[in-house]
């Protein structure tokens, strides 16, 4: 009878262990389900970014080459582009250099000196110079046309629709830009305009990726207060402005 009533305890001992192990398991799948629905993307806050940014700089610039060389990631190669364009302002504005007389005057001095050269290792008999082959890549400039193409693109469809008067603000905004513009037009030639492009394409994008969350931050906050004025702006000046316009040719369009 005591055996019996050992086993029986064993029996009821290794019932209450699977239950309770049963329990143990359920309740920690049941928490790491509670873990799955309550993910960081779930409680993440959407970060702002300058523009609407969702994809990183290097991509804004299309990938690839171009923005390696626009964000410094090769330092010679974007050193050697913004040098160039620096001789090249330099000798063209300053020094008041004319392009088709550069060209000529570099090109007889390096086709001179190739060519005495040349001949002289014939009589020396030594080895000729090695003059590579040059080939401009077609990836590259297929991808900065492709880039420059997306952009005149999006740059025509926003023009057709503050012609359309779909949007008064960026109506508002491209005349602030374009007056701007012909101001620094009439202070600066053309090729001036140029190379000070130049010099923001290669020091504004890399300090931004640099210290980005600093100025999406200062951009958020500037962004915000410029809503409230143009919010009131809009309330006192322009929806009496729009109301005047007969047939409401700047009222938003669906």
């Amino acid at each position: 009878m005591a055996e019996e009533h050992k086993h029986e305890e064993s029996i009821m001992e290794k019932i209450a262990e699977k239950i309770h192990s049963h329990d143990s398991s359920s309740s920690s799948s049941d928490s790491d389900d509670d873990k799955k629905h309550a993910s960081p993307s779930s409680i993440k806050t959407k970060i702002y970014r300058l523009f609407g940014r969702e994809k990183p700089v290097h991509k804004v610039f299309g990938g690839g080459k171009p923005a390696d060389i626009f964000l410094w990631r090769n330092k010679k190669v974007s050193g050697g582009v913004l040098g160039a364009a620096t001789l090249s302002w330099i000798l063209f504005e300053l020094l008041q250099y004319n392009l088709l007389t550069l060209f000529g005057h570099v090109s007889i001095l390096a086709l001179a000196v190739l060519f005495l050269w040349s001949s002289a290792t014939t009589f020396i008999h030594k080895t000729p110079p090695h003059i590579p082959e040059v080939h401009i890549p077609e990836e590259v400039v297929l991808q900065l046309a492709s880039g420059l193409r997306i952009e005149i693109n999006r740059g025509f469809t926003i023009l057709r629709n503050i012609a359309l008067g779909r949007d008064l603000k960026k109506f508002l905004m491209v005349v602030a830009g374009l007056w701007v513009l012909s101001k620094l037009g009439s202070s600066c030639n053309f090729l001036t305009l140029i190379y000070i492009a130049t010099v923001l394409l290669f020091t504004v994008p890399v300090l931004y990726e640099k210290y980005e969350d600093k100025v999406d931050d200062f951009g958020e906050k500037a962004m915000k207060e410029m809503k409230k004025h143009y919010t009131v702006l809009d309330e006192k000046v322009l929806s009496k402005v729009m109301s005047k316009i007969p047939g409401g040719a700047f009222k938003k369009k669906d």
